[in-house]
């Protein structure tokens, strides 16, 4: 038998510590959580995706009382980023969420299916995504990628 182990790298900065174009994207996601409909949770998620032309897009989780008809700020923000700029690849996607009247503490990660589409939002356009994953008590910054977040990965190359 042999053991492997998955390391996640990411770092931790204070907002303040971000340099100015990822405070601006953290700014929009923030900003994108008040474009959030919650009915259910209260839990207001937002994103927004930095494209290879600097375009800013944004969007937020979209419930539904039928659970599963819901769509979470990630992918709602990225296919909007596909659907209306199919040539410009997503560059980097800042996310936060804001509930009980304040943002989290602690950052929130993507979800199993928002991973996934990250990993063909990567493989579409042959780019990395960095994320940046906002908390009032710091924001996770992960160059890498969504690989760091979702090991043993699968894509088209299994369809084959």
């Amino acid at each position: 038998m042999k053991e492997l182990t998955h390391t996640c790298h990411y770092k931790l900065f204070t907002y303040e510590e971000l340099c100015e174009q990822d405070r601006q994207l953290v700014d929009a996601a923030k900003a994108a959580t008040q474009g959030s409909y919650a009915p259910y949770s209260t839990f207001q998620v937002g994103a927004a995706a930095l494209l290879s032309d600097g375009t800013v897009v944004s969007g937020s989780n979209q419930e539904n009382a039928a659970y599963p008809s819901g769509l979470c700020a990630e992918r709602t923000t990225l296919f909007y980023a596909n659907a209306a700029h199919p040539d410009k690849a997503v560059i980097a996607l800042a996310v936060a969420a804001y509930t009980n009247g304040k943002f989290t503490n602690v950052p929130i990660p993507p979800c199993g299916a928002c991973r996934q589409v990250v990993l063909e939002v990567e493989h579409r356009y042959d780019t990395p995504i960095r994320l940046l994953l906002y908390g009032t008590e710091g924001t996770y910054v992960i160059e890498g990628g969504i690989g760091e977040l979702l090991p043993l990965t699968f894509d088209a190359s299994f369809l084959k």
